[in-house]
This record gives structure tokens, C-alpha cells and sequence, in this order.
């Protein structure tokens, strides 16, 4: 199990870059657009959002080379992007170029949410894969908490502070680059291009040697059912597609990237100075990180959809707190805290739940472009929103925005009572055959 571990945390430090490269930006913000005078539509749509349109096109594309190449290989290209969009965007003399180099960084952060929580999957005995793929998110978060400290840390570095903001991301995307290096290959990889003897191997070091040859075989029974040629548009795979869609969905539609890329901006306009809201951000971090542990240690007891259940109710609250709060000039402090709420809820459900969720509702030949398909969703969203806040922000105000989020939460938690399966406990394998609509009709003739 030590093994396991410390291959999923290394796995999952591609989740670190993808939080500190997702709000590092947030701290050069206001810097960069007075350094190079750009308009609010502008800097929110190119400066500001080119990473997220990297992270687009890596997600859309990013289940290519996963299967191709293989879910390794892919998780040690990812770091490469990282060390190149980090130093680039250090050294860049104007928005163009700037953005240029975000744009290579997002591809890393769209193609590290297809490779790492699908590698992970494919590593992690069931008992303990919910928290291990969610070490994933654990390592976001600690990344953005990383990046608002920096930040901080940083803000009155030299003549240009947002230099070494963005240019000291190189340093852990060396580090996470130079330990995959040490892990092994996914199993279930190796045995869909009918390298066997490397897949038993490996599987031994994972479960029991008496366990080992029923594992290999209830693998390649699924991998020879599966027909060449299927895809994840295909009508037997319409509920998962849906259920990726719809987390997807509604993880964007609750602000969370709005609000992490322009914490200081929106802890600004609730009142507090520039210094008190980067301070604040630091909290943000601080929230983030304890409760996405909380959702870590709890995912595989309580299940994904009790979480889902409890962060849909936080989301809902807090963002109707924040909402009140602008319309009625509440002012002080009351903003950061009902922010800091709707982070907790975000940390113990979406946060925890989305990656692990994700990669397990598809099966083993499709997970990669499952997986793709749902973060694409996630991460189109997650451009398109962002790039429209200070647009947003100064013609109807962030009352009727965040208005707008806590609506669609009510929508989260209809989806979640509704819709959503629970997952835990449950083999990758199992899951593929009760999620498919022929396991599906062949229940319902069952109970006829």
C-alpha cells in the first residue's frame, strides 16, 4: 500500500501545478493589466483566460496521447509544459506573448486532469480509491494555497513583482517532472496494448499474489467484450456521458474558478484594501486545503453522493449570503466569510468528488476519452466564465452574478438527489456493467 501512495501523490503533484498555475495569475491580475494599459474585456478574455483555453483544447485532446503513449509518458509531457509556460510568462515583455505562454501551461492543466485521476484509478484497489484519486484534488488545493502564499510572499519582489510570481511555478513543475519518472505504468494500460507480463508485475505489487491472476483475468474479460471501434457517444454509454456532462456542468456553474481567479479583486470590491484581500486569499487557501482532507478521509465512508448532498446545501447558502451581501452593502467582513463557507462547501463536495467520480464511470478502453470528455466540459466552462467576470463585474455587479451561482446550485442538488449513482466500493469493472444501458434494461426486466 506504501507503494500505491506514493505513486498517487506523485501522480497527483500534476494536480499541484494545475492549482498553483490556475491562481498564481490571480496576484498579477491589476499589475499586469495597469503594466500593459489593456481594457477590462481584453485582459479578462485573452490575459487572463488564455490558460484556460490551453486547458480546453489539453482536455479536449488530452485522451490522444493518454492512450496512445500511455498514461505515464502523457503525465511526464505535462510537466514539461509546465516548466516551459512558467518561465515564458516570467520573461514576456507583452500581453500577446504572455499569453502565449499561459495558453502552453493550461494545455498542461487540461491534460493532467485526463492523465492523473485515470492513472490513479487504474492503480488503486477499490477499497481506497476514492481517496486516493481525491489525493488529486488534495494536491490542487494545496497548490492554490501554495500560490496565494506565494503570492503574498512575492508582492513587493523587485520593480516587477508579477515576474516572480509567475516564474517560481518552475520550480516544483522540475520536481513533479523529475519524480514520474519513478513510477510504474498503469496495469490496465499495459494490458489493452497486450503487454501482460508488465501488467502482472505491476498488479502484484498492488494486491496479493493469490489475488493477482482473478484480477488479470476479470481485466481482460471486459477489455475482449469491449467491440472495436466504440466510442463514448455511443448510445450503450449515453447515462455516463451524461453524468460527466452534468458534474462538469455544474462544478463551473458554481463560480469556483470565477472566484479563484479574482479572489483580491472581489474581496476589493466588498471593501478591504489590497494587502487585507491578498491576506484574505491566503485564507481561501487555508479553508480550501483543511476541508478538502475532510472530503479525502470521508469520500470512501460516506460515498460521493452524500458529499455531492452536503456541498450542494453549503453552496447554496453561502452564495445567497454573498449575493445579500453586495445588494445590501453589508460590507466589512461579511463577504470573505461567507466566501470562505462557500470554498468548505466546494472543498467536501465538488472539490473531492468531481476526479474520482469522473474516472470511474467509464469503462477501462474508454476511460482516457471519458474522461477528456469531462474535463473539456469543465474546463470550456471554466474559460468562458472567468473571461466574462470583470465584464460581469462592471455593468450588472457581483450581486446579480452571484445570485445567478446560487441558482444553479439549487439545480446541483436536484441533479444529485435525481440522477447520480454512488460509486463506492465498487470495482472499476463493476461499475462499467451496471452504468451501461443494457445492464440497465436487463435490471428493469429483472424487477418486472
Amino acid at each position: 500500500m506504501n507503494k500505491i501512495l506514493a505513486w498517487s501523490i506523485t501522480a497527483g503533484l500534476a494536480g499541484f501545478l494545475f492549482g498553483f498555475d490556475t491562481v498564481v495569475i490571480s496576484g498579477a491580475d491589476k499589475s499586469l493589466q495597469a503594466a500593459w494599459g489593456t481594457t477590462d474585456a481584453f485582459h479578462g478574455s485573452v490575459v487572463m483566460a488564455m490558460a484556460l483555453w490551453g486547458t480546453v483544447i489539453g482536455a479536449i485532446f488530452g485522451g490522444i496521447p493518454t492512450n496512445m503513449f500511455g498514461r505515464k509518458n502523457t503525465l511526464l509531457f505535462i510537466g514539461v509544459l509546465y516548466i516551459i509556460s512558467a518561465l515564458g510568462s516570467a520573461l514576456a515583455n507583452d500581453p500577446i506573448t504572455f499569453a502565449i505562454f499561459r495558453f502552453i501551461g493550461g494545455l498542461g492543466v487540461g491534460a493532467s486532469t485526463i492523465a492523473a485521476p485515470t492513472y490513479v484509478s487504474e492503480i488503486a484497489p477499490q477499497k481506497y480509491r476514492g481517496r486516493l484519486v481525491s489525493l488529486y484534488q488534495f494536491n490542487i488545493v494545496l497548490g492554490i494555497l501554495v500560490a496565494f502564499l506565494s503570492n503574498y510572499l512575492l508582492r513587493n519582489t523587485g520593480e516587477e513583482p508579477w515576474r516572480w510570481m509567475m516564474g517560481v511555478e518552475a520550480i516544483p513543475a522540475f520536481i513533479y517532472t523529475a519524480f514520474v519518472f519513478l513510477v510504474p505504468r498503469s496495469p490496465r494500460w499495459l494490458i489493452s496494448k497486450a503487454r501482460e507480463g508488465e501488467a502482472r508485475k505491476i498488479l502484484g505489487s498492488i494486491h496479493p499474489d493469490d489475488e493477482v491472476e482473478n484480477k488479470m483475468i476479470e481485466i481482460r474479460k471486459q477489455s475482449e467484450s469491449n467491440l472495436t471501434g466504440e466510442h463514448i457517444f455511443m448510445k450503450k454509454y449515453r447515462f455516463p456521458l451524461i453524468l460527466a456532462f452534468l458534474v462538469a456542468f455544474f462544478n463551473q456553474l458554481s463560480g469556483i474558478n470565477a472566484f479563484l481567479y479574482y479572489a483580491p479583486r472581489i474581496f476589493e470590491a466588498a471593501g478591504l484594501g489590497e494587502s487585507t484581500a491578498l491576506l484574505s486569499s491566503i485564507g481561501i487557501g487555508v479553508v480550501n486545503l483543511l476541508f478538502t482532507i475532510l472530503g479525502v478521509v470521508l469520500i470512501d465512508k460516506l460515498g460521493r453522493k452524500l458529499l455531492m448532498y452536503i456541498g450542494s446545501i453549503g453552496y447554496i447558502i453561502s452564495l445567497s449570503l454573498v449575493a445579500a451581501s453586495f445588494f445590501l452593502n453589508w460590507g466589512g467582513l461579511s463577504v470573505p466569510i461567507f466566501l470562505f463557507l462557500f470554498i468548505a462547501a466546494h472543498a467536501i463536495g465538488q472539490g473531492a468528488v468531481i476526479w474520482v467520480f469522473i474516472s470511474e464511470i467509464f469503462p477501462n478502453h474508454l476511460r482516457a476519452s471519458g474522461q477528456a470528455f469531462g474535463s473539456s466540459t469543465h474546463w470550456l466552462l471554466a474559460a468562458i466564465i472567468p473571461s466574462l467576470i470583470p465584464f460581469l463585474f462592471s455593468t450588472i455587479g457581483p450581486a446579480y452574478v452571484f445570485a445567478f451561482f446560487a441558482f444553479m446550485m439549487v439545480l446541483q442538488l436536484l441533479f444529485v438527489i435525481f440522477m447520480m449513482p454512488e460509486t463506492k466500493g465498487k470495482s472499476l469493472e463493476e461499475l462499467s456493467e451496471e452504468l451501461s444501458i443494457n445492464k440497465t434494461r436487463n435490471k428493469k426486466q429483472q424487477t418486472i
